[in-house]
């Protein structure tokens, strides 16, 4: 049986324990330690007020979604088509245009990823938030009031830029706020979130090509402002990160918050618990960044540029490089296992397995819908099975899923009228791709980057994440239509590899986070550099509990 079936959790007014737990290993919570409430799916029903500003914080992955999917249909619409007739089929160049169009909010959302970390650490995360979604809505407008190629292009590298931002901040203020025990399952929103944008803005597209006007693409670009303005009148009532007050030595703030988010008084022992984590988290980082910096401590305050091109640095040096390496390679996966690809160009893929255009597309709005089936079984399974078996199970799955299909459609599909049977089976093995990636490797790389890097280097860690994301669906909206017009069943194979090679990877370097709090990383990645750095840990431990009770639990 599960350890969780047997823990014990108190309610609102009860608190059993009468000493401070400090956590000097890699077991998860709840092992050692009282939790606010059931772990996972459960938790999310008992720690109602974080799970209400995580959802509202995951309006970002709606938008970031709505924006991926909505160019799908419109790339084919007629009224699309005659005012931008460059990436028309048939034109000349028309796949490079078509790619650089799509991937230009990846583009963006690069620089935008890449900057957010500064903002998240100087302005806050929710108002990082509200800025992105600014930048966001402007990208939104222009997309909407495009005349010519060149004015679409520079829209929606406008509206990456608000993305980019917005894909960083939205699940590092989520990790912050959770408790360990339901952090998995609130991550997962994000990618719900992003997924449900996309079922949406494919099915709203799919109703508006009917609209013989230029209405029809104008629409759905219009249509993305509502839960931008949403977002951007709502961010104002989200309570602040924590971790990011304890950062900018606002703690009597953070325990306020701390109380607020968890419903329970600011005397309650998880409480404090808590808040003496953070703080010792906070000062123990602030003394290690002075010992790596002499110089740039030597007269009192820093230089802000120089400290930030330092910390930016830190993530690369050891303390940190691990850590900075699962987070980059898991959204490189997540990219080259194929799952772009086919979203964007689902219809195009399902011509080559013989549908006609009407079927395409409505199979394309299916198969979508496939992921979100996927992504909701993780709002369960993340907490309760782990990041790590997702993951694994997750590449088994999609390495089949490639293979089988490159098999069908390198035997069959230069005559699928003579094997419908065949095409079929191809068809059911994307959705059986869809439902396994939306499982595994559709939440776990947008929940762990935010999860294991250290409170002073963790908007940045999660920034270059997020650019690796970018960078590499850049990547791949580039080279699928080519990949796919002149390699068939080859473009399958490309993605079958990355699928067995994310398996392998996943097995050697990826450690569980399930459970651990965002203070325990340093035993979780093992990669506390000394027997200095311990003890340093230990006097910000004793120093911040000041009369409380100290328990070691190693």
């Amino acid at each position: 049986m599960d350890s969780r079936d047997d823990m014990k959790y108190g309610d609102e007014n009860s608190s059993p324990t009468n000493e401070i737990t400090v956590a000097r290993h890699d077991r998860a919570v709840w092992e050692t330690r009282e939790t606010y409430g059931p772990a996972g799916f459960r938790g999310l029903f008992s720690n109602y007020y974080v799970s209400l500003c995580a959802a509202f914080a995951t309006l970002g992955g709606l938008l970031f979604g709505y924006d991926q999917g909505v160019v799908s249909v419109i790339l084919v619409m007629p009224q699309f088509l005659d005012r931008f007739p460059r990436v028309a089929e048939g034109a000349s160049g028309a796949g490079f245009w078509k790619g650089l169009l799509t991937a230009m909010i990846e583009l963006g959302a690069l620089i935008g990823a890449l900057n957010a970390g500064y903002f998240a650490d100087l302005l806050s995360r929710k108002f990082s938030l509200f800025i992105a979604v600014c930048v966001f809505a402007l990208g939104s407008a222009l997309q909407t009031g495009s005349v010519d190629y060149a004015m679409l292009t520079v829209a929606r590298f406008i509206g990456g830029l608000g993305i980019g931002m917005l894909s960083t901040v939205a699940p590092l203020y989520i990790s912050e706020i959770s408790p360990p025990e339901t952090r998995g399952a609130l991550l997962v929103l994000e990618e719900f979130a992003i997924v449900t944008g996309i079922v949406i803005a494919f099915w709203i597209t799919y109703g508006t090509q009917y609209i013989s006007s230029e209405w029809s693409w104008r629409l759905p670009f219009l249509l993305q402002l509502v839960p931008g303005i949403v977002l951007a009148a709502g961010v104002f009532m989200l309570p602040f990160s924590p971790r990011w007050l304890v950062s900018k030595n606002r703690d009597e703030e953070a325990l306020s918050t701390l109380s607020k988010l968890r419903r329970v008084s600011k005397d309650d022992l998880r409480v404090q618990q808590e808040w003496i984590d953070i703080r010792a988290e906070v000062a123990f980082q602030s003394e290690a960044n002075q010992e790596k910096h002499p110089k740039l401590y030597s007269n009192g305050t820093p230089s802000r540029l120089r400290l930030e091109i330092a910390q930016w640095l830190d993530c690369f040096k050891t303390g940190c490089r691990r850590r900075t390496h699962v987070g980059v390679v898991l959204m490189f996966f997540q990219q080259f296992v194929g799952i772009n690809a086919l979203i964007y160009y689902s219809p195009t893929l399902f011509q080559t397995m013989g549908l006609d255009h009407s079927m395409q597309l409505i199979m394309s709005g299916v198969l979508n819908v496939a992921q979100l089936v996927g992504v909701s079984t993780s709002i369960w399974t993340m907490d309760a099975l782990g990041r790590r078996p997702l993951l694994l199970g997750g590449s088994i799955i999609m390495t089949i899923s490639h293979i089988i299909i490159a098999i069908l459609v390198g035997k069959f599909s230069n005559n699928w009228p003579a094997h419908r049977s065949e095409g079929w089976t191809s068809v059911a093995f994307l959705f059986v791709y869809m439902l396994g990636f939306g499982a595994s490797w559709g939440p776990v790389p947008w929940a762990m980057p935010s999860e294991i890097f250290p409170s002073s280097l963790r908007a940045k860690g999660v920034a270059l994440s997020t650019c690796s994301n970018w960078l590499n669906n850049f990547i791949i909206g580039l080279i699928t239509p080519p990949l796919v017009e002149n390699t068939g069943y080859g473009a399958y194979v490309f993605f079958a590899v990355f699928c067995l090679l994310s398996l392998v990877w996943t097995y050697f370097f990826v450690p569980e986070t399930n459970g651990r709090t965002l203070e325990q990383m340093d035993h979780v990645f093992k990669d506390v550099s000394s027997s200095a750095d311990e003890e340093r840990r230990q006097r910000a431990e004793e120093r911040i509990a000041g009369g409380l009770d100290l328990h070691i639990a190693s």
